[in-house]
């Protein structure tokens, strides 16, 4: 079983920055695909919000583009979000999502959500 740990979430005001981190752990050896930073407002669905491969390309949603950078280090097994001026429509619940290969299996594992707030 892998588990995903998030950090960094937060209060924050308009116009801040807030940096998200998420570590994969397993006490068996695996091997992560794609990393994912999805997030979910209230009342609202969840929703991909940044994308990184293992080779590093990168896909943004287009509300934070410009804004978020999403990064990882492989030898950590960890993914970031530095979230640059936040607004606050970006108030929600983030979620590390992770596609990982263990013992030749693969499976989607969900972090437990970190609340990020921006005041206006």
């Amino acid at each position: 079983q892998v588990q995903l740990v998030e950090s960094g979430g937060g209060l924050v005001q308009a116009g801040g920055s807030l940096r998200l981190s998420c570590a994969a752990a397993s006490e068996s050896a695996f091997s992560i695909n794609v990393m994912n930073w999805y997030r979910q407002a209230p009342g609202k669905q969840r929703e991909l919000v940044a994308a990184i491969g293992r080779s590093g390309w990168t896909d943004y949603a287009d509300s934070v583009k410009g804004r978020f950078t999403i990064s990882r280090d492989n030898a950590k097994n960890t993914v970031y979000l530095q979230m640059n001026s936040l607004k606050p429509e970006d108030t929600a619940v983030y979620f590390c999502n992770a596609v990982i290969t263990s013992r030749s299996v693969a499976n989607s594992y969900w972090g437990q959500g970190t609340q990020v707030t921006v005041s206006s």
